[in-house]
């Protein structure tokens, strides 16, 4: 019996880092997605082995279940989604340094803390095989360790007591509402490993797919209306999100005025951002008004963000070529680098995306194409379960 759950990225469509500030902003999932597949091992595999294989980067760690129970001798499963403790994560910590990770790769280990967390949470000390792969790139702002996280969460649970699943539907299966929260609530606990602070936006657009608008903390979901398709450029410049947080306050310290209109004014984009998004389309005339209106408001954001501080040459370079092409641009997330977005209008003919393709990838950056505002998380089963022994309840 093998599981796999798909879980997608995100982009920030309107409103980061003023969104510190009080205002809205809106996020949202795109169509390119971390895979994780689980299978517990049969009793013919004589395999005692707890496994985890990340594809992309050719690494594979192993515990042998007797190490796992030697390290938690008290542990009980499952039990319901809450914080890993300071004491439970020295234990883990110590069960991932045996491992011996590559010192190139040792941005990873937070990622194996996490999956040891949420796996010894649902299912104790079971042996397993779980692989890891994703079209994300890492650390780019697409919101990749949150689609880690909930593609986890989705793929150990899927195979536990804890949800109800329909084994014999064929193809990518949504879980209902109750599942997506327990989902949402245990990825978030993932991401509070890998981040120690996170939000919370990343892993509930994940989970929840569509759009988000979020302001002082409270996340309304957003039904989307419209096909849209983005280009996503990664530039491959590193960021410090921190660091770009903090210059951004530093300058509303020091402008205090000049400062709150700019932020006022990125509220107003996001929450019309929202309302085109949700507004109904009675024919392709409708479409092409409301994405000549989303452009502009990308780039009154992106002027914006500029006024912020947080743009960057390479940011810079990929709005100059997309301009060449009458096509609008903004960097999404932190800035500094990472990513940034053009919108792709449903006119827009294949060749032109090919040509601002070449265009940027001379540049040295790369291209990700990718649908908005789809499905969240999804799973499916294949092989037959043996009812009783796969941990899945039937009923």
């Amino acid at each position: 019996m093998e599981v796999r759950a798909r879980a997608p990225g995100k982009i920030i469509v309107a409103g980061e880092h003023a969104v510190v500030h009080g205002s809205a902003a809106v996020a949202a999932s795109i169509d390119l997605y971390t895979y994780v597949s689980l299978r517990f091992p049969t009793p013919a595999d004589n395999d005692e082995t707890l496994s985890l294989h990340l594809k992309d980067v050719s690494l594979e760690f192993s515990w042998p279940v007797a190490r796992i129970k030697e390290a938690f001798p008290n542990l009980e499963n499952p039990i319901p989604p809450s914080s890993c403790l300071l004491e439970t994560l020295k234990l883990i910590a110590s069960l991932v340094d045996e491992q011996n990770i590559p010192e190139a790769n040792i941005g990873l280990a937070a990622g194996v803390t996490a999956f040891l967390w949420l796996f010894t949470s649902i299912h104790g000390c079971k042996p397993a095989k779980v692989v890891v792969n994703s079209e994300l790139p890492l650390g780019s702002g697409l919101g990749s360790s949150a689609a880690f996280c909930v593609a986890l969460s989705a793929a150990i649970l899927a195979l536990s007591d804890s949800v109800t699943m329909d084994f014999s539907h064929q193809g990518w299966q949504v879980f209902g509402e109750n599942e997506l929260e327990l989902v949402n609530k245990w990825a978030f606990e993932g991401e509070k490993i890998i981040h120690g602070k996170p939000s919370g936006i990343d892993n509930t657009v994940s989970t929840y797919g569509n759009m988000i608008k979020f302001k002082s903390g409270d996340l309304t979901r957003l039904k989307t209306n419209m096909p849209l398709k983005m280009l996503i450029t990664n530039t491959k410049v590193g960021r410090n999100t921190k660091a770009l947080v903090a210059s951004v306050s530093e300058r509303t310290l020091r402008h205090p005025t000049a400062m709150a209109s700019v932020f006022t004014a990125v509220d107003s984009i996001s929450n019309e951002v929202a309302a085109i998004i949700q507004s109904p389309v009675s024919d392709d005339l409708a479409i092409t008004e409301k994405e000549e209106k989303l452009a502009e408001l990308m780039e009154m954001n992106q002027g914006l963000l500029q006024c912020m501080g947080v743009s960057h040459a390479s940011i810079e370079t990929v709005l100059r070529t997309t301009l060449k092409y009458k096509l609008s641009t903004k960097l999404t997330g932190a800035g500094g680098g990472g990513c940034v977005l053009t919108l792709l209008p449903t006119l827009l003919s294949g060749t032109v995306v090919d040509k601002v393709i070449a265009d940027l990838e001379t540049c040295g950056f790369q291209c990700l194409l990718a649908g908005i505002g789809g499905n969240g998380v999804e799973f499916s089963y294949s092989g037959i379960p043996d009812i009783g022994a796969n941990g899945g309840n039937l009923s």
